[in-house]
């Protein structure tokens, strides 16, 4: 069977995009694989399940129980890709759970790949976290993601160094359409008839990235 991916998107910081990404993986998965399953740890922010409650379920990871129900249901090689929507406040408890239960090797030996999209802002905070998840975080396993509509800068350097993902910026009108909780990209690739209009194309782009994203991986299996 072939490697069964888990997308943990994250960031140390709020409000850096990583919901939007979250939606946009989810959505592209759903599409493409006909499922997927999605693990909100992000409720104290603008969740991941108020605009994909169909496919997402909660989880928390501050006891024991919670932190064993998660793993329980990711480690999983059964071909459903799985999206983590990771929220700041849980950023750092994630990844020392992961480290203290050798996430990574178990997820190895059961043929689970964990993919972390970290989504980059040029702040100390997320300079030194980035900086620690790649000594422990294998670098074609590790993605920095380049959101336009945070970044007000270039990309650090630090960043450069492993692989990056792109998020380019909308018009603040169009991004605030996107931001409805009733809005699905796929649906709007499939009913809107000028596939020249920013949003379409902007959507097509992204979908593109995370495809070679999902291509890469098999590649990196076979």
């Amino acid at each position: 069977m072939p490697a069964t991916p888990v997308y943990i998107v994250c960031s140390p910081r709020p409000q850096i995009g990583k919901t939007l990404l979250a939606r946009l993986l989810s959505e592209f998965l759903l599409l493409k694989n006909g499922q997927v399953r999605a693990f909100d740890i992000s409720v104290r922010e603008p969740a991941l399940i108020d605009y994909l409650p169909a496919i997402t379920e909660t989880a928390e990871i501050e006891d024991t129980y919670g932190k064993i129900q998660l793993m329980d249901q990711v480690i999983i090689n059964d071909g459903m890709a799985k999206v983590i929507d990771l929220g700041y406040y849980a950023f750092g408890e994630f990844f020392k759970m992961s480290e203290e239960i050798g996430f990574l090797k178990e997820a190895a030996r059961r043929n689970v790949v964990p993919i972390v999209l970290f989504c980059a802002e040029g702040d100390r905070v997320s300079t030194r976290a980035y900086d620690n998840l790649r000594r422990h975080i294998p670098m074609s396993q590790l993605i920095a993601v380049e959101n336009d509509h945070v970044l007000r800068e270039e990309l650090p350097a630090l960043f450069t160094r492993g692989r990056v993902l792109r998020i380019p910026a909308l018009p603040l009108f169009l991004k605030t359409y996107i931001d409805r909780y009733s809005f699905s990209f796929t649906g709007y690739l499939r009913q809107e008839r000028d596939q020249s209009t920013e949003l379409y194309q902007w959507i097509r782009r992204n979908y593109y990235a995370l495809r070679e994203i999902e291509t890469g991986l098999v590649m990196q299996r076979s």
